[in-house]
């Protein structure tokens, strides 16, 4: 399903996107019925992987009013193959993201000293494409997008906390993904780094992009480092994007 120039279509996309996010894993989790306190929320998250919440933009925008996200983001999430716990995380936590001047006051629920203290992560988190024409001319996959995680605008904590808020259940091993990480000097998909495919990116094979097509592969990446600590890598969350079936 998507908006063509004159009329609706039912096929496949045309408007694939990744979405570089990372996700926390939950561990204990709380009935249903039971919120989750902010102060208590670090205990609620065993670890943190890495996550492409994979994206139909073309059916999305279609299906966004009045239904929201829906077909265009339910059909794949891949993740890394590590999960790294928060012990392991412990050295690279650092202040949440200040809030600005303009920005609207936080509620109480989602104000806790030690969320503003280190409720972040000094993660470095970046995305590459490899088309399957520079796959077959031996280039190495084309950097899109790297950034600093600690510049979201929320914490997993908080976000945690808020999604539990109306008595929401976590059972462990859910996830909950921190949206896409993006930052007005680098975009964490191709929505953003395209404008909304007005703009075209080439790659290092002098091919032109506005969004994924087939051959195309994803890399997603983090790692942590900090002088004295072991460097802390997340693994590859790698896919490759195949024709579509019959």
């Amino acid at each position: 399903m998507r908006r063509g120039v004159d009329a609706l279509a039912f096929e496949a996309t045309r408007s694939l996107d990744y979405e570089l996010e990372l996700a926390a894993v939950i561990g204990p989790g709380n009935a249903i019925g039971r919120q989750i306190a902010l102060a208590d929320a670090e205990r609620h998250i065993f670890g943190l992987c890495l996550l492409n919440d994979w994206s139909a933009r073309d059916i999305q925008s279609w299906e966004q009013r009045p239904l929201g996200p829906f077909l265009g983001k339910s059909f794949l999430t891949t993740i890394s193959p590590w999960i790294v716990t928060l012990e392991a995380l412990e050295p690279y936590r650092v202040p949440a993201r200040p809030r600005g001047t303009d920005d609207p006051p936080l509620l109480h629920y989602l104000d806790d000293p030690t969320d503003r203290a280190s409720g972040g992560f000094d993660i470095t988190v970046e995305a590459a494409i490899q088309s399957a024409q520079m796959r077959e001319r031996g280039l190495a996959p084309h950097s899109l997008h790297r950034n600093q995680f600690h510049a979201i605008y929320w914490t997993l904590f908080q976000l945690l906390t808020h999604h539990a808020s109306n008595g929401c259940a976590f059972n462990p091993g859910d996830l909950i993904a921190s949206g896409t990480i993006s930052a007005p000097d680098g975009a964490g998909c191709l929505l953003e780094l395209t404008e909304g495919g007005k703009k075209r990116f080439t790659l290092p094979s002098g091919e032109e992009r506005r969004f994924l097509e087939d051959g195309d592969e994803m890399f997603l990446s983090a790692s942590c480092q900090r002088d004295g600590y072991a460097r802390i890598g997340f693994g590859e969350c790698r896919g490759r994007v195949l024709p579509t079936a019959p």
